[in-house]
């Protein structure tokens, strides 16, 4: 009997023993927990941005085909240097057509100031009736075309050019119908300075059609790296379309999407200090030039139904004063907050 009891009072003391030491150690973690909360700080916030730079879209006014590129991807080329030709075809019609036009209205002119003879009749005759058939080429052409538009087979862009082709064969018709009137009549005051009217406008045309051809070379508009080439050689292009694309890497720029509540810390004309992750998280100089609304709504939003708003995002750029050695569009930037 005596053994049992001395059995329960060790037992009695090794538990006694385990709860004080459990209870030390609980006192010990709250000790740490509470020495962590008051030691440590938060870090401090972090915004990141992307670096971007101007980019400008080279295209021309002549729709052709892709004879040559000069550039590759990724080349420096200065204001002023060759980018690329292009040919077309048409246009060189068209400027053979205008030039024939302009020289049947000088033709025309002259003989109103000289004075009709029976050659310059014939001649106005067969101006007109060229001019009369080729009406009649354009409006089968026109009406085919209408046709295969209302059936879905062509676009509207290709029926409008089938139409202006007809309409510039009418008035061609008309005037060179004028110009035989005038041959047939004779040439009075007015009709000399209609002729001489005619002649201008030939001009005007041949002129015009020469300024589409001054495209056939595209020329850098500015200094820049290209950034891409969208056409391959031999492609057609049509009006307008961009060819290539030229990044002023001259004038580079960071951008930032902050909460409007940090916007007190970000005015415009405030240097603040970054950080380039790819060029070894080097610091730079950069002054705020820009802020605008995003027009949308950051991710953070009110958790609360009254008391708290939803913060809407705002763009800020920021440029340096001098230009950063190969700081390129597209790194992060970072700003410490």
């Amino acid at each position: 009997m005596e053994n049992v009891n001395n059995n329960a009072q060790a037992v009695s003391k090794k538990n006694k023993a385990l709860l004080a030491a459990l209870a030390v150690f609980v006192v010990i973690l709250a000790a740490i927990a509470i020495l962590g909360l008051v030691l440590i700080t938060p870090p401090n916030e972090i915004t990141q941005g992307q670096a971007d730079c101007d980019v400008v879209r080279v295209s021309g006014k002549l729709p052709g085909r892709v004879v040559k590129f000069y550039v590759t991807e990724g080349e420096i080329v200065h204001k002023g240097d060759t980018l690329a030709s292009i040919y077309s075809s048409t246009v060189d019609a068209k400027l053979f057509q205008a030039k024939s036009m302009q020289d049947a209205a000088a033709a025309t002119s002259q003989k109103a100031e000289a004075g009709t003879r029976s050659e310059l009749k014939a001649g106005a005759y067969n101006l007109w009736q060229q001019a009369i058939a080729a009406e009649t080429i354009t409006q089968k052409t026109y009406q085919r075309m209408q046709n295969l538009y209302e059936q879905g087979v062509i676009s509207e862009q290709k029926r409008d050019e089938a139409r202006a082709a007809y309409e510039s064969a009418s008035a061609a018709v008309k005037a060179a119908k004028s110009q035989y009137d005038m041959a047939q009549n004779g040439a009075q005051s007015e009709d000399k300075l209609a002729a001489r009217s005619m002649a201008n406008a030939a001009k005007g045309s041949v002129m015009e059609v020469q300024s589409l051809l001054e495209d056939q070379f595209l020329i850098a508009p500015c200094d820049g790296e290209v950034s891409e080439i969208y056409p391959h050689e031999g492609e057609l292009i049509s009006l307008g379309a961009p060819v290539m694309s030229l990044s002023k890497l001259n004038d580079m720029w960071a951008s930032f999407n902050v909460r409007e509540e940090k916007l007190n810390n970000l005015p415009v004309g405030k240097e603040i200090t970054v950080t380039i992750p790819a060029l070894d998280n080097k610091e730079v100089k950069m002054k705020v030039y820009y802020v605008h609304d995003r027009g949308s709504y950051a991710a953070w939003s009110a958790t609360k139904a009254y008391g708290q708003y939803d913060s809407k995002t705002f763009e800020v750029r920021v440029r340096p004063d001098t230009r950063i050695e190969n700081f390129r569009p597209g790194m992060s930037v970072i700003l410490a907050e």
